[in-house]
């Protein structure tokens, strides 16, 4: 074998790191001087001696042993994600925004991938544990009740887009509700009157929260939400194209309609144009989700109610910091409101 710096398997050998005492003989410097410096440790070191130390310190390529100092101090500043949406095309954003949020609190976020099923979730929990993380996320694909494995409540524990069934740990979810309602006032204030509405699968927080939110409108001003204005589906295109031509067919068939997510929308539109009615000169659509893969590629442009993931993965974090600070939480659930998103599908009340 040829060359000192090759290892005994044949690949380059690993390059000594670089200690404390290292950056002190660098610097001509105590190594509790490093300490000091390195760890924003409050002593009485000046900020010339701090600087030399800091410049050694990068000169050298030092890096701190995040192990030893979590011993040290009882403190790793990691915190764990579980998640089943790693891949999902759009509420990935929850990661983002958590991320973001960890990084400006200087703290690192540990990603675990799981699945709706109890085992996995509960072996992700305990991988993230022993990595002695000072919390736990737990964050679901879409907005319903879990329960929580029973390791959770080991560090503190905070849920985005879920809520306890047991009622025993704070989260953070959408304001479905308040979604229905800008969706609702969208339609309203451009004029219509007769709005049609396709529901997602019965008993789902989405599907209740959406319609409360249009009737809550439609009461506001004086309008009817007859029976026959509301179609149920299961959520897919082709049950938003079924539900859709079901109101498009009724004797007296509505100037608008509200559906209860995008990929619904995408249905209602293909039985819109069917039937030889253009969007939204006949009829105006609205959708739900913001699914930007959906919502912004229709023909024309989909109008949509955006689900806030980034803004709930950031407050997620935001909770979580303050129990791991020992901070009593008031309010066990926040929701984050739901904006409109605008684009084309929404036109004046045909008269």
């Amino acid at each position: 074998m040829s060359g000192q710096n090759a290892s005994t398997h044949g690949g380059p050998a690993r390059a000594k790191a670089v200690t404390m005492a290292d950056v002190a003989r660098h610097a001509g410097v105590s190594r509790t001087a490093v300490s000091f410096a390195l760890n924003g440790t409050d002593a009485a070191i000046p900020e010339g001696t701090r600087r030399r130390i800091r410049d050694a310190a990068a000169e050298l390529g030092y890096r701190p042993n995040a192990a030893a100092r979590a011993l040290a101090v009882q403190r790793t500043g990691w915190y764990g994600l579980v998640t089943e949406i790693v891949t999902a095309p759009f509420a990935v954003d929850i990661v983002k925004g958590a991320q973001s949020a960890a990084w400006e609190l200087g703290s690192f976020l540990l990603i675990a991938p799981s699945d709706e099923e109890p085992t996995m979730e509960s072996l992700a929990i305990e991988k993230l544990l022993e990595q002695r993380v000072e919390g736990i996320i737990i964050a679901a694909t879409w907005h319903r009740g879990i329960r929580v494995p029973d390791n959770a409540h080991d560090v503190p524990c905070v849920l985005v887009n879920c809520y306890d069934l047991d009622n025993r740990v704070p989260s953070i979810v959408p304001d479905e509700r308040q979604g229905g309602r800008t969706a609702a006032r969208a339609l309203l204030d451009a004029g219509h009157e007769r709005i049609g509405h396709i529901t997602l699968a019965p008993g789902i927080a989405a599907t209740v929260g959406r319609l409360a939110g249009l009737r809550d409108e439609m009461r506001l001003a004086g309008l009817p939400l007859g029976d026959e204005l509301i179609e149920s589906s299961d959520g897919t295109a082709d049950g938003g194209y079924a539900a859709a031509a079901r109101l498009l067919d009724l004797p007296e068939r509505p100037t608008a309609i509200f559906c209860g997510n995008d990929r619904v929308a995408m249905g209602a539109y293909d039985a819109i144009k069917e039937r030889g009615l253009r969007i939204p000169e006949d009829i105006s659509v609205v959708g739900f989700d913001d699914q930007e893969i959906l919502a912004g590629y229709l023909r024309p442009g989909l109008t949509t109610v955006a689900l806030p993931f980034e803004e709930m993965g950031a407050a997620g974090v935001t909770m979580l910091t303050s129990l791991a600070a020992g901070e009593t939480i008031t309010d066990r659930q926040i929701e984050i409101a739901c904006p409109l998103r605008s684009r084309s599908s929404i036109g004046g009340r045909i008269r």
